[in-house]
């Protein structure tokens, strides 16, 4: 029987395929979805990875069996999915193992308009049904089968996207876009589709394989072949996006990466103005200090939370925040369901960078006030005891102040550090901040040498 302890995260079903994962597991998560949701229609994408399109069909019949209309749009980004979603007031699946290896495969969920489906929102539920299931024989069918259909709903997305951000005026830009042979090699073509763009493209065939880098942007190793090409190019700017294309990272006209930090700002300060210098701001715990202090000096008020989709988009429903942004490059937007597009976050940058004639080094560097570490990973044996040194090596300290909203938060005048378990992984993760380059190096060689002790 499947292990499901495996498989299940905190915020989706993510494993090897067909080891932890196949189409009968599919077929019962499908089924299991629908009960839990009391969905009678769903909606069903999946990205280019070579299982995923017969994992989509499956999860498709489970639900049908249990009185669900499935609507499968086929190839599609995850925001496209939370588009589908949102649009059609329908819970969806997305199946994906976003920027993992091409060996895995996933199922994203939600409720209907994009509500997450996590742990403490479903998932738990649906993994005890399936569970059941596996255990005793699956459900029998309900007494109305539900039917499946095909929808397009590409263009749908796009134009939803454009109405939300005026692109027709800027400046022409060159653009380089790297879609790491996953899903923005499709949606970017769309979106882009007659605006003032110069397109790059690069790697823009859909490769579930990955033949050319991970479609993991967050790792420095898989932008170099984008940084190179903006800078041979003389390209205005660069673009990377993940596997599934709901994270975008973003580098400048010299090829450097800019802090997914300066672009939670940017946009911030961009949406705060569409919504007359008002609204609460949402950002996690590891976003730079430059964020809080933008979106306060726009009018608007930030809002602290912890790492995590899931949290974000209770605090963007719960306070009814207009815009929230992670370190991650997740970016959150009420108009998009409180969900995550970095498609959207990019058109936001092609305008504000469109909008005037300086670089986008020049534009960035407003939003970008600190020095920081990036996250350091530590392999450790005992999560607990290592945190546990480091909390006793600061709490006494003049001057400084420790919270535990994740993990382990600890300001002081002019640096902070944020220390915080894995859920996955026996890891610890360490990022720093402070004002200038020898603080972080200093703070960072301290932390390390507690943990790593």
């Amino acid at each position: 029987m499947a292990d499901l302890s495996q498989i299940v995260k905190a915020y989706d079903v993510r494993g090897v395929y067909p080891d932890q994962l196949d189409e009968h597991l599919a077929h019962l998560f499908g089924a299991a979805f629908t009960e839990v949701t009391g969905a009678s229609a769903i909606v069903v994408g999946h990205d280019m990875r070579p299982s995923s399109p017969d994992l989509a069909a499956a999860f498709a019949r489970g639900a049908a069996e249990c009185g669900a209309d499935a609507t499968l749009i086929g190839l599609c980004s995850t925001d496209e999915l939370y588009f589908a979603s949102g649009s059609l007031d329908l819970p969806g699946a997305m199946f994906t193992a976003s920027h993992n290896p091409a060996r895995y495969n996933g199922i994203k969920m939600c409720r209907a308009g994009a509500a997450p489906v996590g742990q403490d929102s479903g998932l738990t539920e649906i993994r005890t049904l399936v569970e059941q299931w596996l255990a005793g024989g699956a459900p029998a069918p309900a007494a109305r089968q539900g039917s499946v259909g095909e929808r397009d709903v590409l263009g749908d997305y796009a134009a939803h996207l454009r109405s939300l951000v005026d692109l027709t005026s800027i400046r022409r830009l060159k653009v380089v876009v790297d879609a790491g042979n996953g899903m923005a090699g499709h949606t970017v073509p769309t979106v882009f589709e007659g605006l003032p763009l110069d397109v790059v493209p690069m790697y823009f065939e859909l490769d579930g394989t990955f033949p050319n880098h991970e479609a993991n942007p967050l790792d420095p190793r898989n932008i170099v072949d984008l940084q190179e090409r903006v800078r041979a190019e003389g390209a205005d700017l660069g673009l990377a996006f993940d596997g599934d294309a709901d994270r975008c990272f973003v580098v400048d006209e010299n090829g450097d990466p800019v802090s997914p930090s300066a672009i939670t700002a940017l946009v911030a300060a961009r949406e705060l103005a569409r919504n007359g210098g008002h609204g609460t701001v949402i950002h996690n715990l590891i976003t730079s200090w430059s964020v809080p202090e933008v979106v306060k000096e726009n009018g608007g008020e930030p809002v602290r939370t912890r790492v995590g989709h899931s949290f974000i988009k209770q605090e963007m429903a719960r306070t009814g925040a207009i815009f929230g942004g992670e370190h991650s490059a997740h970016y959150y937007f009420r108009d998009f369901w409180n969900a995550d597009t970095g498609m959207l976050a990019a058109l936001h940058v092609l305008s504000a960078l469109g909008g005037q004639d300086g670089p986008l080094s020049r534009l960035t560097a407003a939003y970008d006030r600190y020095a920081a570490s990036g996250e350091i990973n530590s392999t450790v044996d005992d999560q607990q005891a290592r945190a546990a040194a480091v909390r006793a090596a600061y709490e006494d300290r003049e001057g400084v102040t420790l919270d535990t909203l994740d993990g382990l938060t600890v300001t002081a005048g002019d640096w902070w550090f944020n220390l915080r378990p894995s859920n996955t992984e026996p890891l610890l993760r360490l990022n720093v901040e402070a004002r200038d380059e020898a603080t972080v190096a200093a703070v960072r060689d301290e932390v390390l040498g507690i943990v790593r002790a």
